[in-house]
């Protein structure tokens, strides 16, 4: 995910990444955390990328643990689950846990490369489940 959305990132206009910049003070949501947390200055970058692989993390465990108790949604559900993560992380929680600026403060650039890192996580989360599930089903 990271790898996608830092290369799209990379590639978009300067004055979009200065909206961008400008909407979140220069700071991630992830750091922001990091600092409400109390992690001292020199260790918030770190912190807050802990962070955010543990929510990453998270996420995926919430997969498995979701994916065989419910009616399962075949091939494409871990990229719907990579949608509805984005939606209720990137556009709703941050905002209401005040780590970042309401959504229309950000270009569309933003809501989008995250989208699209967010569903590329979910295909690889689904990815890896459906390997272990051959894996122990042979």
């Amino acid at each position: 995910m990271d790898k996608l959305t830092t290369l799209v990132y990379e590639r978009e206009p300067k004055a979009v990444q200065q909206r961008e910049e400008n909407a979140r003070g220069g700071k991630t949501a992830f750091v922001k955390a990091a600092q409400k947390l109390g992690a001292p200055e020199e260790q918030q970058e770190a912190v807050g990328q802990a962070l955010h692989w543990s929510l990453g993390v998270g996420a995926g465990a919430l997969y498995g643990a979701l994916r065989h108790r419910s009616r399962k949604l075949g091939l494409g559900s871990g990229l719907a689950y990579g949608a509805a993560f984005w939606l209720i992380m990137d556009e709703a929680a941050n905002t209401l846990l005040r780590l970042a600026p309401p959504p229309q403060r950000f270009p569309w650039q933003t809501h989008a490369r995250g989208l699209a890192g967010h569903v590329v996580l979910g295909g690889a989360i689904e990815a890896a489940f459906d390997v272990l599930d051959l894996a122990t089903s042979a």
